[in-house]
């Protein structure tokens, strides 16, 4: 039986990705996209690449994958204030690439595109002699003179963070078969591991950082790390109630087995959470806000002088991250 042979660079956008492109890709027939920002708006712009074996591993799923590459620009774009607008994709696929993976690949990222409301505006499709990578640069738009900068936090600000921290260090952990895993049901083996292979960016919350936060970021590398580098940035420190910091049932169960993975919790990346610092007297409207978009945020420690690293404070100790955060050199 003679293979059907591969489709050429234009057969392959116009069967995977045309369909799922959005109005100004003008359905990837031209070199580049067109639109205009609403009036009034400025333009944000982030780009991640990931690379296999780095950000995921050959045995994920495509469609995970895709989620995964899309979800964690429109974490960027959520920590800056700023609305999806659209993306671009720039695919290295490895000699060995079949059209049934990519046919996988398109329709994770088209769910996840609509799910988002970041649609595909275009990009660039090669053959790599390596790894599969791929790159996506995410553009969004925020009120003129809007964004919510990482370097504006604030002596005396609360310091907040969405959802649960540490699951996806866990969940990655989790390919290794740890002991400690025999001590958690299926479903929290799922939980783990469904939060390592999709970020859930908190796109919802952009509205809510923007009229209250006076600094954030995602959280990617780990929360004791990009804590470090917000304060840093900023000219302060921070003071952390280390028992605050919130935990899912599953993880909580996994730290009362290993206690030594509290620290992989708070310094493990991937979280994809939104971390802010909200001045005390918004500290109420903002959580009451977030809560409104299904967003929860626990507030869990505070701005303080100085120039050192952020304390994480115990019941019974202190502790202080000094490579509390993940680095690709």
């Amino acid at each position: 039986m003679t293979s059907r042979a591969r489709p050429n660079e234009d057969g392959l956008i116009a069967r995977f990705f045309a369909p799922i492109a959005g109005e100004g890709a003008l359905g990837l027939k031209d070199d580049a996209a067109c639109f205009a920002p609403k009036q009034g708006h400025d333009l944000v712009l982030t780009t991640d690449a990931l690379v296999e074996t780095v950000h995921f591993l050959p045995e994920d799923s495509p469609a995970s994958i895709a989620r995964k590459a899309l979800g964690v620009n429109v974490s960027d774009l959520a920590a800056k204030g700023a609305d999806p607008s659209g993306f671009l994709l720039s695919l290295a696929l490895p000699e060995t690439w079949t059209e049934e993976w990519l046919a996988e690949f398109a329709a994770g990222l088209g769910e996840a595109a609509r799910d988002f409301s970041c649609p595909l505006l275009g990009g660039d499709t090669v053959k790599a002699r390596g790894a599969l990578t791929l790159s996506v640069t995410a553009i969004g738009e925020v009120p003129t003179g809007r964004m919510v900068r990482r370097t504006s936090a604030q002596e005396g600000d609360i310091i907040c963070v969405t959802g649960t921290i540490g699951d996806a260090a866990l969940g990655l952990r989790l390919r290794k078969a740890p002991a400690w895993a025999d001590h958690l049901s299926t479903d929290e083996r799922a939980h783990l591991a469904d939060r390592y292979l999709h970020p859930q960016p908190r796109h919802r919350l952009a509205r809510v950082l923007r009229d209250h936060a006076n600094a954030a970021m995602d959280v990617s590398d780990g929360l004791a790390g990009d804590l470090a580098k917000m304060m840093r940035v900023s000219g302060v420190s921070a003071l952390i109630d280390g028992e605050a910091i919130p935990f899912s049932a599953a993880l909580r169960k996994a730290i009362s087995v290993g206690p030594a993975l509290y620290d992989l919790a708070v310094t493990g990346g991937d979280d994809y959470e939104i971390l802010c610092t909200v001045a005390q007297k918004s500290l109420d409207s903002f959580m009451k806000e977030a809560d409104s978009v299904g967003i929860a945020v626990s507030a869990i420690g505070q701005v303080v002088q100085g120039h050192e690293s952020p304390v994480f404070r115990m019941q019974n100790s202190e502790r202080r991250y000094d490579a509390g955060s993940f680095s690709h050199f």
